[in-house]
């Protein structure tokens, strides 16, 4: 509970907003804003003030669609949360309105966790703006505006704080209690979040509940080994952590539960933490933490700028500040961290997003001012959970959307992510031998494909110490299947081209992407009617509004197992990155995959150290970190029925081949190959 001074609080603003609901002394149209929001507002403090864990299910149900109706595609558009429809009614102060909404609407997740903080400083804010309207005049859009500016800087310390805490201390275990003390075959813990609740998590819930003990328990140790794992080949010291950040959708509670006891075995405590709900926090439309399915993904895009509102030099130097602060304060918690674990769903019909031109966008300047955050505070991090001490892992599965082969695409995805990682292994290992004969790597299209790459390797020293690809098996990066490496920036040029891919959440459709010295300097897809549009999406998206963006990665796929099954399902659209990096060669553009840990010694199974793990850019931390990373890596795969030919220039100018029209031709990966053959009936 919290303390007496906040209780007092809360209790007049809750009070107050009672009030408001039957008043009319605010003019119109302003009037339909604050009445509907102040409703809104009242339910969700009676949510705060009772016990969940009391109501039936059709009561949780009834509850959560009465929270997340308004922003429901069917209702969207006559909602203040939609900047089209704010800007309509309110006129010039559509956007503080529209932004106002969708920072109130953080009071849902705040009133299940028991914050009562956060909802009582929330409401405050909505009566402080409702009586800058009760009078006969209106304020000026500025009043507005310092009102919402002054919330955010106000209060940047406490969640900016509140934020790292929830990510280092495991005595912050709203999630895991639920995991640990539910009744998980009753589907009333769904409700007990907070989040919106679909037939994605009801149906994997009931799904998972159909399966044995024994094999959610073999899911999840696929899943905590694979982290283990990477820290025994990163040669990174396990015994030194303490806690693992466990990430995962709603539904998955069996598995993680599993995980869990898995995880305590190597002496480790879970964190979880919900996605970031404050506009102080927020990254983009990301949301990382656990989730349930988004009540509208056009909401979440709308909203992806709101910080463009308050984002200045002061903000940054607030935040950044408010972020050390914190770090230091919990030095020790964050010291004994030891990474993500992170379960992935896919499965969704993908979506394309419609830009608004009332939604809040940044300015140039403030774009500049995001890169310079995002590099300072990834320092900032860096400092107290060290890159080279820590690890991840990734693992996905198939949501109840993806289709009525829901169960059959579930077990195939089973068995794609526990291959034999031995056999993968030694295929890959002749990959890597053919690949460090060379110096250039050749990658073209075929068909409709424009794509035609020229990729620089390092130089090796002692090919019988040195490689420059990783042989990449099923730790970090589930599932098995790939080898990569970061390529030299110089002389690296072409065409990258993908006829539909999948990003971050977003469909691109004809993504190109030129490069120059490693470096992206054009780029173009055909989502929207005007150039302008398109360019802008690829910026916000890809380039994170970096103006050249590197190329951080080359890798070859091999995966033809997940690359035939997405075949035969029809869902190869819907496949997360995590498994369609591995069926074809992909890039990817801003970091490497080694990024703030390029000093570390990594080496493959067979001994060999992967030289190849800064670029020209990245070894710029030796003289000025603020220039050597992005905060970003957007992996973008080419599939093997858009590729034409993957070969090695060697020191002789010979080229030889590793696919040709698709397929494996290199001796040795013929293996590779058996899956296509399978399905064809050859």
């Amino acid at each position: 509970m919290a303390d007496e001074w906040i209780m007092e609080r809360y209790a007049l603003a809750k009070e107050r907003i009672g009030e408001i609901i039957s008043e009319r002394e605010v003019q119109k149209p302003y009037l339909d804003f604050f009445c509907k929001t102040a409703v809104f507002l009242q339910f969700v403090t009676d949510v705060l003030e009772k016990d969940c864990h009391t109501m039936t299910l059709k009561e949780l149900e009834e509850q959560n669609q009465k929270l997340y109706e308004d922003i429901l595609p069917g209702n969207y558009e006559t909602s203040y949360g939609n900047p089209a429809y704010a800007e309509k009614m309110l006129g010039e102060y559509g956007k503080e309105f529209c932004f106002l909404y969708a920072e109130l609407r953080g009071t849902i997740a705040f009133a299940f966790e028991k914050k009562w903080w956060d909802v009582t400083v929330a409401l405050e804010l909505f009566l402080e703006i409702y009586s800058a309207f009760d009078s006969e005049e209106v304020p000026p859009v500025r009043i507005l505006r310092d009102i919402l500016k002054s919330y955010v800087n106000d209060y940047c310390q406490e969640m900016e704080e509140q934020r790292i805490r929830e990510a280092v201390d495991p005595d912050l275990d709203f999630a895991v209690r639920i995991i640990e003390e539910s009744d998980l075959t009753d589907l009333r813990y769904l409700y007990y979040y907070g989040e919106y609740i679909t037939d994605n998590e009801r149906k994997t819930a009931e799904f998972l509940n159909t399966l044995p003990q024994e094999q959610i328990d073999a899911m999840a140790r696929t899943y905590t080994e694979g982290y283990r794992i990477g820290f025994v080949n990163g040669r990174k010291d396990l015994s030194r952590k303490k806690t693992v950040n466990i990430r995962y959708p709603l539904g998955f509670e069996r598995m993680v539960k599993a995980a869990v006891s898995q995880f305590a075995e190597m002496g480790l405590k879970p964190v979880i933490f919900r996605y970031a709900v404050h506009a102080v926090n927020k990254k983009n439309q990301n949301r990382i933490g656990f989730v349930g399915t988004s009540a509208n993904p056009q909401y979440d895009y709308d909203h992806r700028q709101d910080c463009a509102l308050f984002l200045d030099s002061d903000f940054v130097k607030r935040k950044l500040r408010s972020m050390q602060n914190a770090y230091e304060r919990y030095k020790d918690l964050a010291g004994l961290h030891g990474g993500p674990a992170c379960i992935e769903t896919f499965g969704e019909v993908p979506f394309s997003p419609e830009n608004k031109p009332e939604a809040w966008r940044l300015l140039e300047a403030q774009q500049k001012l995001m890169v310079e955050l995002n590099n300072e505070s990834g320092q900032i991090v860096n400092r107290y959970i060290k890159g080279e001490e820590r690890s991840f892992t990734i693992i996905a599965y198939p949501l109840p959307e993806i289709g009525e082969n829901y169960p059959d695409i579930f077990r195939e995805i089973v068995k794609i992510n526990t291959l034999d990682y031995h056999l993968y292994e030694t295929i890959q290992q002749t990959i890597i031998e053919t690949l460090d004969t060379g110096e250039w790597v050749e990658i073209r299209g075929k068909g409709q494909n424009e794509t035609d790459l020229r990729i620089h390797l390092h130089t090796l020293e002692d090919r019988t110490k040195q490689t420059n690809f990783e042989n990449c098996v099923a730790d970090v990066n589930i599932p098995v299947g790939e080898v990569f490496t970061s390529p030299v920036l110089t002389g690296t040029c072409g065409i990258l081209h993908v006829s539909k891919v999948y990003l971050n959440g977003l469909q691109f459709q004809d993504l190109k992407l030129v490069f120059e010295d490693g470096r992206v300097t054009d780029y173009s897809c055909h989502n929207f009617e005007t150039e302008e549009e398109n360019r802008r999406y690829i910026e916000e998206n890809i380039l994170f509004h970096h103006e050249k963006l590197p190329m951080g990665e080359f890798a070859i796929g091999t995966n033809t197992t997940a690359y035939v099954a997405a075949e035969k399902y029809g869902i190869a659209e819907k496949l997360p990155i995590l498994i369609a990096e591995k069926m074809g060669p992909h890039f990817a553009v801003g970091d490497t995959c080694y990024s703030w840990a390029e000093d570390i010694s990594v080496y493959n199974p067979d001994g060999r150290e992967i030289i190849a793990r800064d670029n020209e850019v990245s070894i710029l931390r030796r003289e000025d970190i603020s220039s050597a990373y992005y905060s970003c890596h957007t992996d973008i795969t080419i599939p093997y029925e858009e590729l034409g030919s993957i070969r090695v220039l060697v020191g002789d100018g010979t080229a030889v081949s590793i696919i040709e029209n698709g397929r494996f031709v290199l001796p040795g990966t013929e293996e590779l190959n058996r899956p296509f053959e399978e399905t064809s009936g050859k």
